[in-house]
């Protein structure tokens, strides 16, 4: 009984440390999503010409989920049954920071408020933003999601220990 409470405490530990470093791979698939909408948004404004409500709706569904549901809020807006306010737009987007939900809401409010042309060289500007935001989020990933996954094994390395 004593070896499988070692190594359940052990276990605990190593999810613990996988849990907190959940957040930071949530942030990045974030960013390559929001950075595969946004080149979406720019050939397709460009080239179809369809409406911004449609582009959204038909964006891949497996980069929709990492979007934490902001693809769904601002479809919501369009469609007039909310606003367009962080609490609104972010509410299942806990991970990420205020200054990067400013700017996605910046960015957000912009679409569909110009000409094609206009439009465009905005998209793109963004995108290279969302370029460095996802190249942060890749070294804040590499840093600290693997410290807190390497926590998580030296603490439940130090209640073995210390049961033992």
């Amino acid at each position: 009984m004593r070896y499988v409470l070692i190594v359940f405490v052990f276990f605990l530990c190593c999810f613990l440390g996988y849990f907190f470093s959940i957040k930071y791979l949530k942030r990045k698939k974030f960013f390559t999503s929001i950075i595969l909408l946004a080149d979406k948004l720019s050939l397709e404004i460009n080239f179809s010409r369809e409406r911004l409500k449609v582009l959204l709706e038909n964006f891949d569904s497996t980069n929709r989920k990492n979007l934490l549901g902001i693809d769904e809020r601002f479809i919501a807006y369009l469609d007039r049954k909310c606003e367009l306010t962080s609490e609104e737009i972010f509410k299942k987007a806990d991970c990420l920071k205020q200054e990067e939900k400013d700017f996605i809401l910046l960015f957000l409010k912009t679409l569909g408020r110009s000409d094609v042309e206009n439009q465009t060289k905005e998209i793109q500007s963004f995108i290279s933003r969302f370029d460095e935001l996802k190249m942060q989020c890749d070294a804040e990933q590499k840093k600290y999601g693997a410290l807190s996954v390497k926590l998580g094994i030296i603490a439940g390395l130090f209640c073995v220990i210390l049961m033992i």
